[in-house]
């Protein structure tokens, strides 16, 4: 059986070697997407991002207001605008994400304890930039309220810590866990990348399968596995197993060795998490074309599976917060139990025993090819490819 499976594996190498989309879809196109997205985040967070101001009260109050909002990492005034119409051009043809309106009056109000009202605008279409740029925006404007109410006070006679307590009664001391960086590239590409990768896994397993029937070649592979179709599949998926699990301890060992992510859990985590999520993905491939002995249809679920996986795995929406529905669907997909023991066991560094659940979900999906795989074993002896 052994030298079945050696030979069947032999045969797969000879078919990737002459079809380039093998190299393509596992070494080129996840090469790329890793080095995409760790490049695409890398300052962590974004900088310098234009924003616009139309200051019509123009005084030396509203200048240092705007020069504070200037100072910010992540905002960068690049255009000061005569009038409301302009700036509001400006945000809608994307040259701007945010500006700052300070009406007329505004220091005189200020100084008259009116509370004179300031406001600003920003754009949610990019929503990483509006949230960002809407706290700047809004740090800025109390801080310069409380500038003018701590002048105030200092005029009256109160100490230092009266006018701290009275303008800021309560401090917040926050402490980020995991990521004090507040790092968007830890944050996303640990869940992203991953997710992409299973895309290429669950399609490679069906095509793979899939162009048994299409080149006419199922007998010659149902002959060498001897009418096994448990060699047959063992032999094919094992050079592609390899391969992904070499790409995949790759990208962990360039985010958490050279990129130095933050993963506290250790190693054991991180190569027990690399290793069911490439076998969880392609028993999912398999197990889909058991379902439906075709090549396109199969591959069609599992693209369409691996997109909705993103929304579903909860590493950029809580699924807690989604329907009770949607929530108990999220569970039928190997991207939601990767992030779960990724954050638990990985970047919090919880033992694996508070993941267990999560590890047993990936086991199953291991063991899904037993439900269809004499389906497949039955195609490629009977079934016709039809376009």
């Amino acid at each position: 059986m052994l030298k079945r499976i050696i030979q069947i594996a032999k045969r797969e190498c000879g078919i990737m070697l002459r079809n380039p989309i093998y190299g393509f879809c596992m070494v080129v196109f996840p090469l790329l997407v890793i080095l995409f997205f760790t490049s695409l985040m890398s300052e962590g967070l974004p900088t310098d991002m234009p924003v616009g101001v139309v200051d019509l009260d123009d005084t030396p109050t509203t200048r240092h207001l705007i020069r504070t909002l200037d100072s910010f990492q992540t905002t960068k005034i690049v255009a000061h605008y005569p009038n409301l119409n302009e700036a509001r051009e400006a945000i809608q043809s994307n040259e701007i994400y945010a500006f700052l309106l300070i009406p007329k009056g505004t220091t005189d109000g200020l100084l008259a304890s009116r509370q004179p009202d300031v406001s600003f605008y920003y754009s949610s279409t990019t929503l990483v930039a509006g949230s960002m740029l809407y706290r700047d925006l809004k740090t800025a404007t109390t801080l310069a309220a409380a500038s003018v109410g701590s002048a105030k006070l200092s005029a009256l006679g109160k100490r230092p810590d009266e006018i701290k307590s009275f303008l800021q009664p309560i401090a917040i001391d926050l402490h980020m866990i995991g990521n004090p960086w507040s790092d968007y590239n830890v944050y996303l590409t640990t869940s992203m990348v991953p997710g992409v990768l299973m895309i290429f896994i669950f399609l490679l397993t069906a095509y793979s399968i899939g162009t048994e029937l299409k080149f006419r070649r199922s007998h010659e592979w149902m002959e060498k596995a001897g009418g096994n179709i448990y060699v047959a599949i063992a032999g094919k998926m094992l050079p592609q197993t390899l391969v992904f699990l070499l790409m995949f301890f790759g990208f962990e060992y360039y985010i958490y060795g050279a990129l130095l992510f933050p993963h506290p859990g250790g190693v054991l985590p991180i190569l027990l998490l690399g290793f069911l999520a490439v076998l969880s993905a392609q028993c999912f491939g398999i197990f889909v074309f058991g379902l439906m002995p075709s090549l396109r249809m199969s591959m069609s679920i599992c693209s369409l599976w691996a997109v909705l996986s993103f929304s579903a795995s909860g590493s950029t929406f809580p699924t807690s917060a989604m329907s009770p529905m949607i929530e108990a669907l999220a569970q039928l997909f190997p991207l939601r139990h990767y992030y779960m023991i990724y954050q638990s066991a990985v970047f919090n560094g919880f033992p694996l025993g508070y993941s267990w659940l999560h590890i047993v979900a990936l086991l199953l999906f291991i063991m899904l090819p037993l439900f269809t795989i004499k389906n497949i074993k039955r195609a490629m002896l009977e079934y016709v490819y039809i376009p």
